[in-house]
């Protein structure tokens, strides 16, 4: 009886680490960047998997730095996937917050990053800039032919 009872609680613990390694998360945050790509993937567990281009300017020498980052998305996500399907349409940036998750498993996408919620960047209202109109430059007058 002590074996069957010490074997229950042995696979009960090593259960709860594998789900624990499986669904939990040990980092979150949010990237900013234009979505470069959004595809469907999978052969039986189907999940959307993007790129995001987090590049900017760099501070000391002015150059631009682009950098791409990975990110999967489950297929039962419809919120973020319609917000990503838009931001992909229009141009828009985007916010994605995100769940680093302790190993990449074959059902759970091609990344280690999956993203919970997206926030669209409104559009800036670009406009040129007023420039002020130049003021009438004045000639001088020539008097010295008299009418």
């Amino acid at each position: 009886m002590r074996k069957w009872l010490f074997l229950i609680i042995f696979l009960l613990i090593v259960g709860g680490i594998l789900y624990y390694i499986s669904f939990g998360s040990f980092s979150e945050g949010t990237r900013v960047g234009s979505l470069v790509k959004l595809s469907r993937r999978g052969y039986v567990f189907k999940t959307h998997e993007g790129q995001l281009m987090v590049g900017g300017m760099s501070d000391g020498t002015g150059t631009f730095n682009s950098t791409t980052w990975d990110f999967s998305v489950h297929d039962s996500n419809k919120q973020a996937i319609e917000a990503l399907d838009l931001s992909q349409r229009t141009g828009q940036r985007v916010s994605l917050h995100y769940e680093e998750k302790f190993f990449q498993l074959p059902w759970n996408g091609d990344t280690k990053y999956f993203v919970v919620s997206v926030e669209l960047i409104p559009l800036q209202n670009y406009q040129r800039p007023v420039l002020p109109v130049p003021a009438p430059q004045t000639t001088p007058a020539d008097t010295s032919k008299a009418l």
